[in-house]
């Protein structure tokens, strides 16, 4: 075999163990400065029926959510634009995935702690409305979305559950005696809900695609071999 074949097939190998070793990777835990964009090394793989991004539950929740503008209109006979919620500003509302620059653990503890925080939120918004189909649909199908994001998790530990002092500070600071303001304050927790349950899908499904991409290249290089 001629030389420049022998470096061509010890490149391959070396580009071949280079992609094994990025796929079991330690993944680390919290969002970094620097890290390469949708790093998804350290994760198992998973087959298209595991991945947590295809889960019915999204479809539940985000369907349940994605009524409230219509539910808002109808209430304000459209004489209050949707869009003015963004001035009712919540200072407790949990961050969301970022999209790139964040690994899919970091991802996954970060929505587990923010539906934890939105479903405090959601007492405030039963006060205001306490026959909302919408907040007990989301109660229910936030619960499962929990679970089926901790099972999907390699430290589920790391996130813990907020105590009574911290639920209660977070209700608190949400109290005001203006009924209209109340109104607000309770739907615009519901549309960034919603906004917060689809970013951070997106950003799940776009770190699984890149996980199944990088084991589909390792594997067409081994059948190259």
């Amino acid at each position: 075999m001629s030389p420049p074949l022998n470096a061509f097939w010890l490149s391959a190998v070396m580009l071949c163990a280079l992609l094994l070793c990025a796929l079991g990777a330690p993944v680390e835990d919290a969002p970094t400065d620097s890290p390469a964009a949708g790093d998804p090394s350290g994760e198992e793989e998973e087959g298209p029926s595991d991945l947590l991004s295809t889960s019915r539950v999204w479809d539940l929740i985000l369907g349940a959510t994605r009524r409230h503008q219509k539910e808002f209109e109808d209430e304000f006979h459209n004489q209050v634009k949707y869009e003015f919620l963004e001035d009712y500003k919540v200072s407790s509302l949990p961050a969301r995935c970022l999209y790139s620059n964040f690994t899919k653990e970091a991802c996954l503890q970060r929505m587990v702690q923010g539906l934890q925080i939105y479903t405090v939120l959601l007492r405030q918004v039963e006060k205001e409305y306490p026959n909302s189909l919408i907040c007990a649909e989301v109660r229910t199908y936030s619960g499962q979305l929990i679970d089926l994001i901790q099972r999907k998790m390699r430290n589920p530990g790391q996130v813990t559950a907020l105590t009574s002092s911290q639920e209660v500070q977070l209700l608190n600071d949400l109290d005001n005696p203006n009924t209209f303001q109340r109104k607000m304050t309770a739907h615009n927790i519901l549309r960034q809900l919603h906004y917060f349950l689809l970013k951070g899908k997106r950003a799940i499904t776009k770190r699984e695609k890149i996980r199944g991409t990088m084991a589909n290249d390792s594997l067409g290089i081994f059948q190259i071999l």
